[in-house]
């Protein structure tokens, strides 16, 4: 594509040299650069791609986007290199990725999905239901990012950022997929990664405290207008009723077609009737008109919100009652309330949660529903914010019956030293628990203490196959360590 053509109709861009140029891709990272690509050097947390324009060109780089004010070193930049400058690099990436790859948003319907919980789940129900319907969908999340049933592999981040992103859509365009489901974090959208995305659908699960850190969010306020840009993105909306915050997106959006559903307050789509089991949750809601009995194999009272969602998204696409209660019944979700099968027969349970909020969600869920004793494993994760450390340890040691306190990812941190930082809020606490630092010992500890009515919950890794310690990752699946323990 002609480098005119990429960056046409973006305001505020300055251009020095041929425009006229062929440009074959784009990247941020100059190790990726081949010959004739337009380099984007983008100011990060941790470096400045101003730094890499010198081995970018020396890579092929024809064309280079520099930010303005942007210190250069104008002895790296050949004679026969196009610089393009603009206000902000961030923004204009995601606007030149679309030019490049010809809006592939906008031939799929897009599902867009935020909140604090639930993405995940919601999405994976979401594919399902449409893809029972008879649709080609692809996904886009925190567990991986499908092409219908191709796993494309394991995603470093719960959305691409805007050049991988738009890369994705169009790969997504050439096999003919009909609708695309995504998660949108707070990051994403404060950091204008999906901008320039055609979303159809916007889905705002609920909202808690998360991300409030030096390199994410200030405060809640700037996480909550971060997520709430996605339904402002959206031509639909649809609304957690039962969230305090969320439910005022209709008032903060008057000019937008926003719905709701819930269980508690008066809304659009109502659950009602609700059956919770260790291994399903069931509920009435009307629709088409009609009450309908729907089942998932995913247990917990966030999982009927998490259901309502998927039904008013894809509702809204036109599947039908028969469709979607098939779809909830199969649909099962990689570290979410997964259940793994063990020569025991013990109820062991993994889940993602991983901050205050759904550590406390999953605990009490299953301990609503369980005859025995709660049995929790977590631990937290290094390099994160410290506050939610000892928070952690009082709310497990309060809902758990028996709390085991162990490493998550510590990263470049001491594992012992987070378990200490775990410990002071467990102390708070008149629950039962222990610290065991190692993380396969700990899980040996849950299931030669636990016995058959008991459930066994172990947090924080989920999906994740690898544990990070002293900053090097290596394998760690969980269901591996359940069957090598057993």
């Amino acid at each position: 594509m002609k480098l005119k053509s990429m960056i046409s109709g973006i305001e505020g861009l300055k251009a020095k040299g041929d425009l006229d140029i062929d440009i074959t891709g784009i990247e941020s990272d100059s190790r990726k650069i081949s010959n004739n690509t337009m380099f984007i050097a983008i100011v990060g947390f941790e470096t400045d791609g101003h730094k890499y324009i010198k081995q970018a060109i020396a890579n092929g780089a024809k064309a280079i986007m520099i930010q303005e004010g942007a210190k250069l070193n104008k002895s790296d930049i050949t004679s026969d290199v196009t610089i393009v400058m603009a206000p902000d690099t961030r923004i204009a990436a995601a606007k030149v990725a679309c030019n490049f790859y010809q809006n592939p948003s906008r031939k799929f319907k897009l599902i867009g999905i935020t909140g604090t919980k639930g993405k995940t789940t919601t999405s994976f129900m979401i594919k399902e239901i449409l893809e029972t319907q008879g649709k080609k969908v692809g996904l886009i999340g925190t567990v991986a990012n499908y092409i219908g049933s191709k796993n494309l592999g394991e995603s470093s981040r719960t959305t691409p950022d805007s050049i991988e992103l738009q890369r994705l859509f169009a790969e997504m365009v050439e096999e003919k997929v009909d609708c695309v489901v995504m998660e949108v974090s707070s990051q994403s959208l404060k950091l204008h990664r999906v901008d320039g995305c055609d979303f159809d659908i916007g889905i705002f699960t609920n909202f808690s405290e998360d991300h409030i850190s030096e390199h994410e969010h200030p405060d809640m306020q700037d996480y909550f207008n971060s997520k709430l840009k996605l339904m402002e993105m959206s031509k639909i909306c649809f609304i957690n009723a039962d969230d305090f915050r969320v439910s005022k997106i209709k008032k903060l959006l008057p000019n937008k077609d926003v719905k709701s559903y819930g269980i508690d307050n008066e809304t659009d789509l109502l659950a009602k009737d609700i059956t919770i089991t260790n291994s399903s949750v069931d509920f009435k809601v009307k629709i088409d008109g009609k009450n309908e009995r729907v089942k998932t194999g995913i247990p917990g009272r966030f999982s009927v919100y998490n259901s309502l969602a998927a039904i008013c998204a894809t509702t809204a696409l036109g599947a039908n009652a028969e469709t979607i209660k098939e779809a909830l019944l199969k649909v099962r979700v990689p570290g979410r309330s997964e259940l793994v099968d063990n020569k025991k027969g013990l109820t062991i349970m993994i889940d993602y949660a991983h901050s205050p909020e759904s550590l406390q969600s999953i605990l009490s869920a299953v301990k609503s529903y369980t005859r025995g004793n709660v049995i929790s494993v977590f631990g937290c994760g290094g390099d994160r914010d410290k506050t939610k450390r000892p928070i952690m340890g009082q709310i497990s040691a309060s809902i758990a019956d028996f709390t085991i306190i162990t490493s998550d990812n510590p990263r470049t941190e001491k594992p012992e030293s987070i378990v200490q930082e775990i410990e002071v809020g467990a102390k708070k606490s008149k629950g039962k628990y222990i610290t065991i630092v190692d993380r396969t010992e700990a899980i040996k500890y849950a299931i030669n203490m636990a016995t058959k009515n008991d459930i066994i919950v172990l947090a924080g890794k989920g999906h994740e196959t690898y544990q990070e310690i002293n900053g090097v990752k290596k394998h760690y699946d969980e269901r591996e360590i359940i069957k090598e323990v057993i």
